[in-house]
């Protein structure tokens, strides 16, 4: 039911995508993230965080300086470079060998993050806001996370339809940029311009998204980020601290329906919630019986 993928990591081991499900913790260094902003903004309590997230079995952490939520203010280079740029080091200083991934879509702070260490780019603007970040993943062989946001959508065409046109447009790019294909992840981008109705739609269809050929390929990794997001708390009425059950339930119907990495805030749960998922598809480890 799961494709296999590996996306090669610059000096370390690749990341093997397939049945096993890999987590994502979130750090947001924001004073004003819609979840956990002014959480984790200083460095040490950035530090301490990957490390929990980390030991309850965080596969790779997501480090993101500016936040997306609507209505937030944009933050320049320099200032983001200024949040982000501490905590990696501090991460690297600290030997913390869990692949660091760097949530911009500035071509600048994705070079400087990835020469402190950072080996994968969580690009919200699916390489389409900046024509250098492609040629920076390029230059530095690593992995692009590229999310769908068609803030111009037509309502007229129908929501897989256009995410396959988006898509074969990054896709384009990073090619044109030098870029493999084993180097892309693609995320449907559950929250980004889209309906309540157009997510949960998505949601159920995952595994149509991955379906479409290009060059040859027929399939590609998929990233699911919908942790806490507001198609759970429009739907349930509730704010985004309480929202982890809802959170694992889109969490497990995202892997049923293929999805390989799942970013999350609570890591614990959602990787219990995926190991079992994981051993109701494929069966548990034959160690358990």
């Amino acid at each position: 039911m799961h494709t296999s993928h590996i996306i090669p990591l610059p000096d370390r081991a690749p990341l093997i995508l397939g049945q096993a499900p890999l987590v994502m913790g979130i750090l947001n260094v924001t004073p004003d993230s819609f979840s956990d902003g002014g959480q984790h903004n200083l460095v040490e309590s950035a530090v301490a965080h990957a490390r929990q997230m980390i030991a309850e079995g965080a596969d790779i952490i997501d480090i993101g300086g500016e936040s997306t939520r609507p209505g937030a203010e944009p933050v320049g280079t320099q200032q983001e470079l200024d949040r982000v740029m501490p905590v990696i080091d501090a991460l690297v200083a600290a030997g913390i060998t869990t692949p660091l991934s760097i949530d911009t879509y500035k071509p600048l702070v994705a070079d400087q993050a990835v020469q402190a260490g950072a080996t994968i780019i969580n690009d919200v603007h699916g390489l389409q806001g900046a024509p250098e970040m492609a040629d920076v993943a390029a230059l530095h062989r690593v992995p692009v996370i590229v999310m769908h946001w068609q803030k111009d959508r037509d309502s007229t065409v129908p929501l897989l339809d256009d995410m396959r046109s988006y898509f074969a447009r990054s896709i384009d790019l990073a090619q044109r940029a030098g870029m493999g294909l084993d180097q892309l992840i693609l995320d449907p981008g559950f929250g980004f311009g889209k309906s309540l109705a157009e997510n949960y739609e998505l949601l159920g269809k995952l595994g149509q998204l991955r379906s479409f050929t290009v060059q040859q390929r027929d399939h590609f990794a998929i990233l699911v980020g919908t942790s806490r997001k507001s198609m759970i708390g429009k739907l349930l009425g509730n704010q985004p601290e309480d929202r982890l059950a809802g959170t694992i339930a889109t969490t497990v119907l995202g892997y049923a329906n293929g999805g390989h990495i799942f970013r999350v805030h609570d890591v614990r749960a959602n990787r219990d919630a995926l190991r079992v998922a994981q051993a109701t598809l494929y069966g548990p480890p034959a160690q358990q019986g």
